[in-house]
């Protein structure tokens, strides 16, 4: 994005809505920024010139730029609409582009499109339909006016596609934010990477407010506002968190419900915005402009003064430059050592993922040893689902120890992977890599299976033992028949009884049998469902683990190459451009390097008046 259409962005023609900002308060900020943009053009830093670009737009208009940005599908376009009163089609669309809403006394919609030889156009379309036009190509924005009563009061909203969250239109426009809703769905809560995106917005724009959309939808949002206030907490983050339902103020306004309004959050929502940003705009304008007027004269400041360090002195800048050539080949040694680093990375994951699945399948076997013991010393059918419960409780409590084991061992995986860096390049603080396992790990494992085979009642037992005694006093009734005794005598009526006590006792002997084998079964069934969901949520989260030192050392690595060779580039560049006018441009560098001091503490003294 060029300079033009970044100051261009939030500096949309149309009628002007209230004056929130006091121009005469930010008069001196917009003429120190004209003079360190005059700076940074000197010191060949367009990257400066563009950030103070944005800033001084900023400042210069006397609304509040309001900036809504969140992941896709999290409603922001939505909660666009609710507050600006009237539904704007180009941010429903399923075009990705920014849009900003202004007061106007009419509706209107104006494309802004990139032609051959970027340029840029201005295409006036339907407020109400400007979908077709929107699917043009080279639409790179879209501008609306709106007669509502919030955006009179000199607030401009500003909705970033929530598709593409690291897309440089959309931070630029959180750039040129005087404050930004970060809008996500109440269903989950913040993860770490939404958590470092708040960290990353909250160091280009200070105010910020965490927006909960979607509370109507999800039954525990309390609980996920309670668990982000945490988690922004524990990152040091002092952002506020408002639940809000966009989709119930909406009908709220079509019904006339006002208690139904109050319960979607956004009156609430909207008074905030009124008491903490309207109403403080020039404060934390001023707060705002002068850190980034700070900010990019700490970066000035060192560009000058190496500059000036080569040019000051022949012997001086060969040894500059020698001193930035070891920088650039410590640098690209660093970047040869990441093949070390990434084979210890990917050696310690495979080799932790291995050990915490034994660990996990050891814990597990030896608790199946133990039930399967305990089912043979007794009869399970007697407290089965007792004994379910108990190894259950045993289950969760080994697998807990797994998990911490887990915890552990990829905190020492970091460590290790932190040694192969050299001790400069080092960071104290390393991500959070303390794998996150739910708490509730067991809930899709279906519980023990009960046992189907069940104790004899009292007619299966009576009739096992009238078959056991009809063959006794058969077999022994036909002996003593031959001894001219009847068939039905004494002897034979005892054989009877105790071949039928015998045949009683084996078939409650068998079904016991069976019933310890069917439980032991069982139980196998169930730790078998349990290693396999535990195993793969671990797997999972150490592999999230790995990825995420993965990116944390790749970007120690890059960014020192990358800062080594920005600056030998610029010292090379100044010796071979101003050997000959060395002192001419030394005198405007020394020149510049005074006038920057004085603006940073110009803009100081802005800041403790």
């Amino acid at each position: 994005m060029t300079e033009s259409e970044e100051q261009g962005l939030s500096a949309v023609a149309g009628p002007r809505a209230a004056t929130v900002k006091n121009p005469d308060v930010m008069a001196p900020l917009i003429q120190i920024i004209d003079e360190l943009r005059d700076v940074s053009r000197t010191a060949s830093r367009n990257d400066l010139r563009g950030r103070l670009g944005m800033v001084r737009a900023r400042v210069a208009d006397t609304r509040v730029r309001l900036v809504v940005v969140g992941p896709p599908k999290s409603g922001t376009s939505t909660l666009v609409n609710t507050m600006a009163g009237a539904p704007i089609s180009a941010t429903d669309s399923a075009i990705s582009v920014p849009a900003i809403v202004e007061y106007g006394p009419e509706p209107t919609a104006t494309l802004i499109r990139r032609e051959g030889g970027g340029r840029i156009r201005r295409q006036l379309v339907d407020p109400l339909d400007p979908g077709p036009a929107l699917m043009a190509k080279g639409v790179i924005r879209a501008d609306f006016t709106q007669p509502s009563p919030l955006l009179a009061e000199g607030i401009v909203l500003m909705d970033a596609p929530g598709a593409a969250l690291q897309d440089r239109s959309t931070w630029s426009m959180i750039a040129a934010a005087d404050a930004v809703l970060y809008v996500t769905d109440a269903d989950t809560e913040y993860s770490r990477e939404q958590i470092a995106h708040l960290r990353r917005v909250g160091q280009v724009c200070p105010t910020v407010i965490c927006v909960l959309n979607k509370i109507d939808r999800n039954a525990h949002w309390t609980h996920v506002q309670e668990r982000n206030r945490e988690l922004l907490d524990d990152a040091g983050l002092a952002f506020a968190v408002a639940p809000v339902s966009a989709a119930i103020h909406q009908e709220a306004q079509q019904s006339g419900n006002q208690q139904r309004a109050i319960e979607s959050g956004l009156p609430q929502l909207v008074e905030h915005l009124r008491e903490y940003v309207v109403a403080q705009a020039d404060a934390t304008a001023v707060k705002s402009a002068v850190r980034d007027i700070q900010l990019v004269g700490d970066h000035l400041g060192v560009t000058l003064r190496t500059e000036a360090d080569a040019l000051r002195d022949p012997r001086r800048r060969a040894h500059v430059t020698q001193q930035l050539a070891t920088a650039r080949d410590q640098a690209d040694q660093l970047r040869q050592r990441t093949a070390t680093w990434q084979i210890t990375l990917a050696d310690g994951s495979a080799e932790l993922m291995a050990d915490i699945e034994h660990d996990l399948r050891h814990r597990l076997r030896t608790l199946v040893r133990d039930a399967e013991a305990e089912i043979m010393r007794t009869d399970p059918q007697r407290r089965w689902p007792e004994f379910g419960a108990e190894w259950e409780a045993r289950s969760v409590e080994a697998i807990a120890e797994n998990f911490e084991l887990a915890n552990y061992r990829a905190e020492e995986l970091a460590d290790q992977v932190s040694a192969r860096f050299p001790a400069d390049h080092r960071t104290p603080d390393l991500p959070d890599i303390r794998p996150a396992y739910p708490s509730e790990l067991l809930e899709d494992v279906a519980p023990l299976e009960s046992l189907q085979t069940t104790r004899a009642g009292a007619l299966d037992q009576f009739l096992s033992a009238l078959r056991g005694s009809y063959g006794g006093i058969l077999m022994v009734g036909m002996a003593t028949s031959l001894l001219d005794m009847p068939l039905v005598n004494w002897y034979s009526i005892g054989a009877g009884l105790l071949l039928g006590i015998h045949v009683l006792w084996e078939d409650r002997r068998g079904r016991k049998l069976r019933r310890q084998a069917e439980a032991k079964a069982a139980l196998a069934r169930w730790m078998e469902d349990v290693i396999f969901q535990v195993g793969k949520e671990s797997r999972t989260r150490l592999r999230e683990v790995q990825r995420v030192l993965r990116d944390h050392f790749t970007d120690i690595a890059t960014d020192a190459l990358r800062a080594a060779d920005e600056a030998l580039r610029v010292a090379e560049e100044a010796g071979a451009q101003y050997g000959d006018r060395g002192a001419e441009r030394l005198a405007r560098l020394d020149s510049d390097m005074g006038k920057l001091r004085d603006l940073r503490q110009q803009a100081g003294s802005i800041v403790a008046a």
